[in-house]
């Protein structure tokens, strides 16, 4: 059975005051925040299972960030590592090519472009090597397009 180590957390008057403040202001992540209350609990040395009840998280949260915080200071401790996960396949290059094709004339035959359409389209024009419509769909979310549809109002 192996056993954990718990790291002590130890703040200064400085990086309690910094926690404080950061707490007021309210202007980070959710994640962020619970990182700066369960190093403050632990510095008043709560336990992993006080802290556990006092803010809903797990004991592996509470002792991740107190590893932080020992190994590499507060900034460490508050800070997100880096996510891993595929790059995203469209930019601001190719949502600008999406808008620019979608406010286009629409291919010979249709009355407007479809996100098929749009999809296969920049594949032709090597914009991308693949893309889904359902990608097309969510870059033209985003600039609120709307696919050529016109309002007939004045």
């Amino acid at each position: 059975m192996s056993r954990q180590i718990t790291y002590n957390v130890r703040l200064t008057v400085e990086e309690k005051k910094n926690l404080k403040r950061y707490l007021n202001r309210g202007k980070a992540s959710a994640r962020s925040l619970t990182r700066a209350r369960i190093l403050l609990l632990a510095d008043e040395g709560r336990s992993n299972d006080e802290i556990k009840s006092a803010l809903n998280v797990s004991k592996t949260t509470i002792s991740r960030i107190r590893r932080r915080y020992c190994e590499g200071g507060l900034e460490y401790a508050l800070s997100e590592k880096t996510r891993s996960g595929a790059p995203p396949k469209i930019d601001g290059r190719i949502e600008a090519q999406i808008t620019h094709l979608a406010c286009s004339e629409p291919p010979e035959g249709r009355s407007k472009w479809t996100l098929r359409l749009l999809a296969n389209k920049l594949v032709e024009l090597d914009c991308v090597d693949s893309i889904s419509h359902m990608s097309v769909q969510r870059a033209l979310k985003k600039t609120k397009s709307s696919r050529g549809r016109r309002s007939s109002g004045a």
